[in-house]
């Protein structure tokens, strides 16, 4: 699949896949910021991305990010729409420090990974009754 992609600063490399196995690309950042503990920040991932219809782009953090940072991402993922391609929608990485301190990250710095992956849009057909057994809450499973 060929996914048209500008650069907002040229002087960084574009997403990579770091080997060949790699289901998410890495993202890098275009500008350095220093997160407060316990603020959520937005950081420019120096790309805008014309994702095909019918596709999403998932933001997730990189493994080592929470390890080696602390930083997460509040929602655990990120989702960048098909229609988020104009020229001024940079992708921007959010995250949020839950440490009790100060986060640096620099530009260029892999905090971040993407994925592509297709979407069905659901047809809602509302009915009176749902004849399926009640399974139970959260965690009914285990």
């Amino acid at each position: 699949m060929r996914i048209a992609i500008k650069r907002v600063d040229p002087k960084l490399p574009l997403p990579k896949y770091e080997t060949s196995g790699s289901a998410g690309f890495d993202f890098v950042v275009r500008e350095g910021a220093v997160i407060k503990a316990g603020d959520i920040a937005l950081l420019p991932a120096n790309t805008i991305v014309q994702i095909p219809e019918g596709y999403m782009l998932i933001i997730a953090a990189r493994s080592s990010t929470p390890r080696r940072t602390g930083l997460v991402i509040p929602h655990g993922i990120g989702i960048i729409d098909s229609d988020y391609c104009g020229p001024e929608d940079e992708v921007c990485i959010q995250v949020w420090n839950p440490t009790s301190d100060d986060v640096e990250v620099k530009r260029g710095d892999r905090i971040a990974q993407g994925l592509i992956m297709r979407v069905e849009r659901a047809e809602w057909q509302e009915v009176e009754e749902i004849v399926a057994p009640t399974r139970g809450g959260f965690g009914s499973t285990g």
